[in-house]
């Protein structure tokens, strides 16, 4: 009897959540809540506490948009990942209406400050161009954020881990770029994920703080690179104790076989942590990397890099994704 009870108390919980769940529909065309994704996500109630989803329709939508700090538990499904497109082309050198100039900070076409974001199935996009300097797509500053199946693409400077202590999840995801386009403090994992190099540059530039334990952790990606590259680092160290390490990542030969590259400071080669374990593909040359880099042994993936959960401290980015 009590074992029914609970089953009752546990089935009418869930009915009480999809019954408090949010929906509604962003179209460029009318046939939607409405046409803008900010006005969209304007509607999430502050200090919001239950599931908040906002459906967009295939489109380009070039708009800046902010999800603020109160807004939480918001999840974005696009309708094709390749045609429902969000973007804007701010980027360093420019300056607001205002006056203000654009910094890296403030360049992104889409700041996520609302913690248990999740977004699915949409291209997030920076389209300032090649020679426009850093010019953020997604700047993602809240923490256990998730996206799915997406495409993050630009030039310099286009995913921005922020958010110090911040976790992240990032599965069958296409993230592409020139310089340092994977970056910041925070933790990520990506899963299953393609990166794209456009330039003879770096992948990441993480600034990982010293007392954090993992930074960015790619698990079975994929890196690739435009044809005739060939002189690009796995990564470069923003700030000393900068934290990376990809597993089980099929590497291209656009890798230089050193790896990785120490910012042209002898000193960063005492405190970054960079890794791997069981790279293979053309780019692997684990006999080739830098000495300060590591090799991780059996016990040390199994210790520090056997879940996805312990990365992100106890939180399951797979779970309902």
């Amino acid at each position: 009897m009590k074992r029914f009870l609970l089953s009752i108390s546990l089935l009418a919980s869930i009915a009480l959540v999809k019954a408090q769940t949010k929906n509604i529909t962003v179209a460029q065309d009318g046939s939607g809540n409405y046409k803008t994704v900010q006005e969209a996500l304007n509607q999430v109630p502050a200090d919001n506490k239950t599931p908040f989803v906002i459906h967009i329709k295939n489109g380009i939508y070039k708009e800046r948009l902010i999800l603020d700090t109160r807004r939480n538990f918001v999840t974005l499904i696009g309708e094709d990942k390749d045609k429902t497109i969000l973007t804007y082309d701010n980027h360093v050198g420019m300056a607001f209406p205002n006056g203000d100039s654009v910094t890296t900070w403030s360049s992104a076409s889409f700041f996520i400050y609302g913690n248990d974001f999740t977004a699915k199935n949409i291209t997030f996009q920076n389209n300032a161009g090649f020679t426009a300097g850093q010019a953020v797509a997604l700047f993602v500053n809240g923490t256990r954020e998730r996206f799915k199946n997406c495409k993050l693409v630009g030039f310099q400077d286009v995913l921005f881990c922020s958010g110090q202590g911040a976790k992240q999840y990032y599965e069958d995801c296409y993230i592409e770029g020139t310089t340092d386009f994977i970056f910041g403090p925070a933790t990520a994992v990506f899963k299953n994920c393609h990166i794209h190099s456009k330039k003879n540059s770096h992948v990441t530039a993480a600034s990982t703080p010293r007392e954090m334990k993992y930074g960015f952790v790619f698990i079975d990606c994929k890196l690739t690179a435009d044809t005739g590259l060939n002189k690009v680092s796995l990564g470069r160290p923003w700030q000393p104790y900068a934290a990376v390490t990809y597993i089980h990542c099929d590497i291209g030969d656009h890798i230089v076989p050193e790896g990785w590259n120490n910012w042209k400071n002898p000193d960063n080669e005492k405190t970054a942590r960079y890794a791997e374990y069981n790279s293979y593909g053309a780019g692997a040359n684990p006999s080739a990397r830098f000495p300060w880099t590591k090799q991780l042994t059996k016990e040390e993936y199994d210790e520090k890099y056997s879940s996805i959960e312990k990365i992100l401290g106890g939180w399951d980015p797979q779970k309902d994704l």
